[in-house]
């Protein structure tokens, strides 16, 4: 068994911590104005089976530090993946020198110091794991073998994987803020393919999750993959119409990712976003509220501060169907004349209403139209909200399943998808920052035969 020793990472955070001190030290010294630094590094394994047999085995630890300088409103930044003082000094060095012949930039600098986390929470988000090559190829071989056998018509495999990373975040500035925090990630994955005469489908399962004990077991898995597999089997293809439309909860995510990019400063200031001007308006159905928890205990998107320091906190970011708030980082703020909401790196746990409705319930709802599954393609379109991407899935009729269907085409304009949903179920999906169940949306135009 190889698994981090916890008190060893702690120590190493803490070296960690002293190496970012001393950079700060040194750019005050050379007459910067301001200094941040921020260094995530990571130990890990991965592997992957083919199978049933062994097709790479990866052994990783990265991560650099990161330093950006700044000289009044001009910038510089470098980085070394080298922690001995005389590197360190190196790399701020170079941030100076590079920062005296930048354009002047008078929204760059740091997040105010006012909004710097002053308490950093322990959020339960590091849980070790046996990090061996023999227990990681155990995961994956037992996984791929067992969904191997679950069915006949299961004729390939495109592989099963296991991960397992240990590591931590450490950022500090010339506000005096400096911190860390360690964190964890394991996930367990298979690929399969069926064959049903001279046609064959493709699908696959995944866990993730904080901590090992949370994942699915390798046979959970497994069988996921295979049904979702075999039920992609004789897919039709549909005639052109326009139906509801659910989005099953994995991919959901997907639907509520697009009002993140909406709501996110780089694309307001950049006046490319369909919600632009939209804050304090309806935007989603009265009934539905998303909540933001970034201290959700082991949460995979939970963190104490984001990537500038500023405290995360929980918050409305919708509430009955009404904007509350932009994601804006300091740069973005500064552009806007607003203030950094903590969100540089992304969001934290959203939390979306849900109803206790189950998916065969949301089915029943529709009645006829299309449950998707799969979604393929990048048309999405944020300046205007025009929506149109490949599409896999089921066709509903009365409420019931019938078919599987391929080789379809959804679209629709996300400012009317969101403000038209109907109905959101119960079968939450928590291997993702943005938590849903299963999305039921009025109608859209599906593009078939």
């Amino acid at each position: 068994m190889v698994t981090p020793d916890i008190k060893e990472l702690k120590r190493e955070m803490k070296d960690v911590e002293q190496a970012v001190a001393e950079a700060l030290d040194y750019a005050g010294k050379l007459g910067s104005s301001a200094v941040e630094c921020a260094i995530s590094r990571s130990r890990g394994i991965n592997v992957g089976t083919r199978l049933g047999e062994v097709e790479t085995v990866e052994f990783n630890q990265d991560g650099a530090l990161g330093i950006t300088l700044y000289r009044g409103q001009q910038k510089g930044s470098s980085s070394t993946t080298d922690l001995t003082p005389a590197a360190i000094r190196a790399a701020v060095e170079k941030a100076n020198d590079i920062a005296r012949y930048t354009s002047v930039d008078p929204h760059a600098g740091l997040a105010p110091a006012e909004l710097m986390a002053t308490d950093i929470p322990d959020l339960d988000l590091c849980h070790p794991a046996d990090q061996s090559a023999e227990f990681a190829l155990e995961q994956a071989l037992q996984c791929e073998r067992h969904a191997l056998k679950q069915d006949e018509r299961i004729v390939n495999s495109d592989g099963a994987g296991y991960s397992s990373h240990v590591g931590y975040r450490v950022y500090g500035n010339s506000h005096g803020f400096l911190a860390g925090y360690l964190q964890s990630r394991h996930s367990l994955s298979c690929a399969l393919i069926a064959r049903s005469g001279e046609a064959m489908q493709r699908d696959y399962s995944y866990t993730v999750g904080r901590h090992r004990d949370q994942l699915w077991s390798p046979e959970q898995v497994a069988e996921d993959a295979a049904q979702s597999t075999l039920a992609r089997l004789d897919s039709r293809k549909i005639a052109t119409a326009k139906v509801p439309v659910i989005f099953r909860a994995d991919v959901a995510n997907s639907l509520f990712g697009h009002l993140v990019s909406a709501i996110s400063g780089g694309n307001l200031y950049r006046k490319s976003s369909f919600l632009l001007d939209h804050l304090g308006k309806q935007v989603l159905p009265d009934w539905l509220t998303i909540t933001e928890q970034p201290h959700l205990r082991g949460g995979l998107a939970s963190s104490p501060f984001d990537q500038e320091g500023v405290a995360t906190k929980a918050r409305d970011i919708i509430s009955d169907g009404v904007l509350q708030t932009y994601l804006l980082t300091s740069y973005a703020a500064r552009k806007m004349d607003m203030q950094p909401t903590g969100h540089a790196g992304g969001i934290h746990n959203w939390e979306v209403t849900r109803q206790d409705k189950s998916l065969q319930q949301l089915c029943r709802e529709m009645g006829t139209g299309l449950l998707v599954t799969e979604l393929m393609g990048q048309g999405v379109n944020m300046v205007n909200g025009d929506y149109s991407r490949g599409a896999a899935g089921f066709w509903v009729e009365q409420g019931e399943i019938q078919y599987p269907v391929e080789e379809i085409t959804i679209a629709g304009n996300l400012k009317e998808m969101l403000s038209n949903i109907v109905a959101i179920g119960n079968d939450v999906d928590l291997r993702h920052g943005v938590r849903t169940g299963s999305v039921l949306v009025d109608s859209l135009r599906i593009a078939g035969t």
